[in-house]
């Protein structure tokens, strides 16, 4: 059960922009090495049921401003099939952006090559599943997401058609402007808008009108009606729910009728039937005047007939599924005539106008060429408005296209050349990483049929980018005359390397030694390939970070450090933790397997640091003494939405926002009841209080949390689901057993997990396990309250002594104390140059000096500067910032620029023009 409590569904997304020169007043497509200039056409007006002004002027700005497309890669993923990449540079509201775009063009004519729709579910619904599990599951090559569902739905399905091999697994929506995507059996693609068509007949004439096949409870389109008020629905044993569908969703009581070899063998009136659809049956359920309809004519032993077509919108023709190879369900139109578009729905929930990940498919003016394009949204690419997806779409050759579900849900996979397994073709807009698929109701799935070929060629396979001290072995791939994987077993191989310096090659094996750029080279008899490689130095690295959140300076704390570099061509990579050296001060510990433990704290010390480099670039952790408690929720006026769910499906589970508990201030508090013996299955149970859908932002990077609990002595164990920055799941233990009645606080720490920061709070559950449920309630309520976060007390701050210096002067006074000097200060072209030693001693600042690479280092309040002599930058917490002036050396003392020093360590400097003389606050 999911009753939702409060909240609104925010889809808007500001796109980011990059920073990229201008480009010229004219729309420039440049494909294949072909540059085609055309005109910047404008779009046709909006349907009106787009939402009027704000939509047509988006797209009338986007095609006011000018573009390029540039192919930049391909990959053969099999006979009739090939995945191309492509840059996207455009201007956005003023702001040059650019996006990867990329598309698997389909060979329609190739009879070896095959278009289907899949599930994860074997055929079934409803369910959901990874677009990679799909594929791997129905032996797909390639694939991507396809039709729009309802994320908050337990009964997760398509909106529109899905047919599979011919099969109707379901009918579309009564839904308005929903455009599928179809393969007809003769391998012709379809775009249109389709309504069911079916109806049920008794042999005494008696005939009802079929709204719909295995399909969830929606609001029918324009109306808002109920979907299965007064409507009678086929369910095939595609529907694996108990239910057919949820009854409080449908708000509608059901009347079923089982159908067997076109005879009604049972019958369940203003109840669900407890079977399942046979292969050779089905169910019909109605409710009004589809229940009366089962009452009156569909007895047992009644035999019947049914049918169930697809009716076209554009013409009126009717169609058999059968005539169907595939079709899956999407949304608007986009391109149409090889133009863009009108839009036939609201686009409203799509965020239209913001840089997003989106996902479409269409095909060639001929009808021989299909296209699943799908659009990235990273930290590389700016994703693309709907206008400029059209206008993208268009330029590749799409003559007719469709929106397919976008955002978190855009994946793309396929096989690389010469492999055999699919893999994920670019990052996904869910989860930092970029790794994290969101399980979708459908995808469609690239196939192939094609015998096995002989050798036709080879290639080499590993990683392009490494970092310094990285090992990495590099795999001979080999593939046949269609293009599909052979195993390489038995081919011998040999390696070289064209610049030795950048590291040590041992067979396939190479050792990354030292930054540069080399090719990698694999022969066999006459076949070869050619793999650019690059190792990583430190002059290309703009920003280093260590993903931790805030770490306490205690013993015994363990904290997970992946260190993350992005480059000057705004990618970015997590260094591989043997590439990484460690200075540790404040304390003592270890390093191991990108963790670092404190052993024992420096006697003391009221903060400690831990200092990343790579290739002499650093990056700073802190740790601090004690935490700080912050409130984040106390349920009184909620800014989102928190429902319930359970598993397995038959549990019972409620949440709801209730006052006056005993024991309590009067403020509200959160319930959760819960009912496991709803559920026969012996298996783990669990009832979730589900926040904002997949989680609320927890703010600060907190350490952890405490919650205060109304106990029902239930002895069931209670949870919280914490997701982190990589979309990785954290069951974290509140309580290994309430055993308690009324209040009580409990709390998590989660400095013990390996969480990458930032992070959200999923859910908080109760699970009774599946051994001894006997010896624990089946059933109770919880409630919760005061939720409060644990952050890491900010480092101590630096001292703040009061420095007078003066030009010339081997002397100083320091908090009105005099002092000598072993150099000057001096001015020198403009620029007025401090002991930094001795300034950053002063201030309760730590220096360091590295001989062999010319580095002075600051670290002062949890700052930490690199300079260098004679370099135009410097790096402070691990950015990289230009420089005006560089270090120097005097007296065999380093010297800095005032003013640079001031600003970036924070101090207060003033200049007395009439006395030459500094003071530093």
């Amino acid at each position: 059960m999911r009753r939702t409590i409060h909240g609104n569904r925010k889809t808007g997304r500001t796109g980011r922009a990059n920073d990229r020169r201008p480009l010229r007043n004219v729309l420039v497509w440049v494909i294949g090495g072909t540059l085609l200039l055309q005109p910047a056409a404008m779009g046709k007006a909006w349907a009106s049921g787009d939402g009027g002004a704000g939509a047509a002027a988006a797209v009338a700005a986007a095609n006011a401003e000018e573009s390029k497309l540039t192919a930049v890669s391909e990959n053969i993923i099999t006979s009739g099939a090939v995945r191309r990449d492509y840059l996207w540079s455009g201007v956005r509201g003023g702001t040059p952006v650019t996006s990867l775009v990329h598309a698997i063009e389909i060979d329609l004519t190739n009879p070896y090559i095959s278009l289907n729709a899949m599930n994860g579910n074997g055929g079934t619904l409803p369910g959901k599943a990874p677009v990679s599990s799909m594929v791997k599951e129905t032996g797909a090559v390639a694939g991507i997401n396809a039709d729009f569902f309802d994320t908050a739905s337990a009964e997760a399905v398509p909106f529109g058609a899905e047919i599979m091999s011919g099969e109707l697994i379901k009918s579309p929506r009564q839904l308005g402007g929903m455009f599928m995507f179809a393969v007809t059996a003769d391998r012709t693609p379809m775009i249109d808008r389709f309504t069911v068509e079916g109806s049920v007949r008794t042999a005494g004439g008696a005939e009802f009108k079929l709204a719909g096949l295995n399909e969830a409870a929606y609001r029918t389109e324009p109306d808002g009606g109920y979907s299965h008020v007064n409507a009678l629905h086929m369910y095939t044993d595609a529907w694996t729910a108990a239910e057919r569908p949820n009854t409080a969703s449908s708000a509608s009581t059901p009347t079923e009728a089982l159908v067997v070899d076109g005879v009604v063998t049972q019958v369940a009136d203003n109840a669900t039937l407890n079977v399942q659809p046979p292969a050779n049956g089905y169910i019909l359920r109605g409710h009004g005047t589809a229940a009366a309809f089962i009452r009156e004519q569909l007895t047992v032993g009644t035999a019947i007939t049914s049918d169930l077509q697809l009716k076209s919108a554009a013409s009126g023709q009717t169609f058999a599924p059968s005539s169907f190879r595939m079709m899956v369900g999407g949304h608007t139109i986009l391109v149409n005539e090889g133009k863009p578009s009108s839009f036939s729905r609201n686009t409203g929930s799509l965020s239209p106008s913001s840089g997003r990940a989106r996902t479409a498919v269409g095909y060639s003016k001929d009808n021989k060429t299909a296209y699943l394009i799908t659009v990235e949204d990273s930290s590389v690419s700016a994703g693309m408005t709907l206008a400029e997806l059209q206008r993208t779409m268009a330029s590749l050759g799409v003559w007719k296209g469709i929106n397919l579900d976008g955002g978190g849900s855009t994946t793309m996979v396929d096989r690389p050349l010469g492999e055999f397994d699919a893999k994920l073709s670019h990052p996904t807009e869910d989860g930092s990483a970029g790794t994290y698929q969101r399980p979708v109701v459908n995808g469609i799935g690239v196939y192939t049929n094609a015998p096995q070929g002989t050798l036709k060629g080879i290639k080499a396979s590993g990683k392009g980018v490494l970092f310094i001290g990285e090992q990495t072995e590099y795999a001979l791939k080999a593939y046949d005359t269609y293009f599909n994987p052979i195993d390489p077993a038995g081919i011998a191989a040999q390696w070289s390397l064209d610049k030795p310096a950048v590291g040590k090659l041992s067979g396939g094996v190479l050792t990354a030694a030292a930054p540069g750029r080399a090719t990698l080279t694999v022969k066999s008899g006459p076949g070869s390939d050619k793999l650019p490689i690059e190792i990583i130095g430190e002059s290309r690295i703009v920003k280093m970070s260590i993903e931790a959140g805030p770490a306490e300076l205690k013993a015994g704390t363990v904290v997970d450090v992946p260190v993350k570099a992005t480059l000057n061509d705004g990618s970015a990579y997590t260094i591989p933790a043997g590439s990484v050296d460690w200075e540790l001060r404040g304390f003592t510990g270890s390093v191991q397997n990108g963790s670092i433990r404190v052993d024992a704290v420096t006697a003391g010390a009221t903060a400690g640091y831990a200092i990343a480099r790579y290739d002499g670039y650093s990056a700073v952790l802190p740790f601090a003494t004690g935490s700080i408690d912050k409130a984040f929720e106390r349920f009184e006026t909620l800014a989102y939405g928190i429902t319930a769910s359970t598993v397995p499906a038959a549990v019972t589970g409620t949440v709801d926002i209730v006052g006056g508990l005993p024991g309590g201030d009067g403020s509200n508090a959160l319930q959760l009841r819960y009912d496991f013996s709803t559920s026969a299955e012996n298996r783990t149970k669990a009832a979730y209080a589900v926040f904002n859908g997949t989680g609320v932002a927890l703010p600060d990077n907190p350490t952890g949390m405490t919650l205060d609990v109304y106990g029902d002595g239930g002895r069931n164990l209670l949870r919280a689901t914490v997701v982190d920055a990589a979309g990785k799941e954290f069951m974290v233990d509140l309580a290994k057993s309430v055993d308690w009645t009324g209040w009580k606080t409990v709390k998590a720490d989660f400095t013990a997990y390996a969480m990458n920061y930032p992070i959200k709070l999923k859910s908080l559950y109760i699970a009774t396990l599946k051994e001894g449920q006997d010896e624990r309630a089946l059933s109770g309520e919880l409630a919760f309250d005061n939720l409060t976060l644990q952050t890491a007390a900010p480092a101590a701050p630096a001292s703040n002594a009061e420095i007078v210096l003066t030009l010339g002067r081997k002397s100083a006074v320091v908090d009105g104390a005099a002092v000598k000097l072993d150099v000057a200060p001096l001015a020198l072209n403009g620029v007025t140059y401090l002991p930094f030693r001795f300034v950053a001693d002063a201030m309760g600042g730590q220096v360091g000096w590295d001989q062999t690479a010319k580095r002075v280092t600051a670290l002062r309040g949890g700052k930490l500067l690199d300079m260098w002599l004679g370099r135009g930058d410097l790096v402070l917490n691990g950015e990289r910032k230009p420089v005006t002036a560089a270090p120097i050396v005097r007296g065999g003392r380093t010297l800095v620029p005032l003013r640079l020093v001031s600003e970036q360590l924070g101090l207060d400097v003033a200049w007395d023009g009439k006395t030459k003389t500094i003071t530093i606050r």
